[in-house]
């Protein structure tokens, strides 16, 4: 009988110890879903990473108002003669009286002509044009005046800033610099102005133009 209790109890033990076994095995098969899970979740971050990042938007070649540097230039001969400049090619051009406008998007160059008994000077330029476009341009603000040499010869200059007249379409108003040169030669005064944005970098094509006016 003691030998019959023995036999049992080995297999018992045996049977425990074979179900211990079963379960190790059944636990240690459950990593790999646990791996690949993770794995997972690794590449749904990285994916995530590449997509937020955006293509920087494309810089612009030339700010608003700015004329181009191949910028071509024809002269202009007002009905009469008396002088001739050149300017914009292919500007629009509207005219009244003795005043011709050319405009081109945001830039425009006036050409007024009138008689005068004596030459403009610093003084009449700052006391008496100043007060005058006081009135007429919305804004006007920070005018200067000086005496300046073009190869036409002398000319008074008045540097000026003031809002655009509202877009038609739009209705935005953009602020303006404005140089106005005036020229004079026996009796006949030319006021040529040249205007464009505030931020617009015309140095250049207004020197080109101021430059080519010369009496005839």
């Amino acid at each position: 009988m003691a030998r019959v209790r023995t036999v049992r109890s080995l297999g018992v033990v045996g049977l425990v110890l074979a179900a211990a076994v079963t379960a190790g095995c059944s636990g240690s098969s459950s990593g790999p879903p646990a791996a690949s899970h993770a794995s997972s979740g690794s590449g749904s971050t990285s994916t995530t990473t590449v997509g937020a990042s955006a293509a920087p938007a494309p810089t612009e070649s030339n700010p608003p108002g700015d004329i181009p540097d191949n910028q071509a230039y024809v002269a202009f001969r007002p009905t009469g003669g008396g002088f001739t400049v050149k300017v914009p090619e292919g500007w629009a051009r509207t005219g009244q009286g003795g005043t011709t406008v050319f405009t081109d998007k945001l830039n425009r160059v006036e050409i007024a002509t009138a008689s005068a008994s004596s030459a403009p000077t610093v003084a009449s330029v700052g006391s008496e044009v100043v007060s005058r476009l006081r009135g007429q341009v919305p804004k006007f603000d920070g005018p200067k005046v000086s005496q300046v040499n073009r190869h036409a010869g002398s000319a008074v200059l008045l540097k000026y800033q003031g809002d655009s007249a509202a877009d038609p379409v739009t209705g935005k108003v953009v602020r303006d610099a404005f140089e106005r040169y005036a020229f004079y030669r026996q009796g006949h005064e030319v006021d040529l102005t040249l205007s464009g944005p505030v931020n617009a970098d015309n140095v250049d094509p207004w020197r080109i133009v101021t430059d080519s006016f010369s009496w005839k």
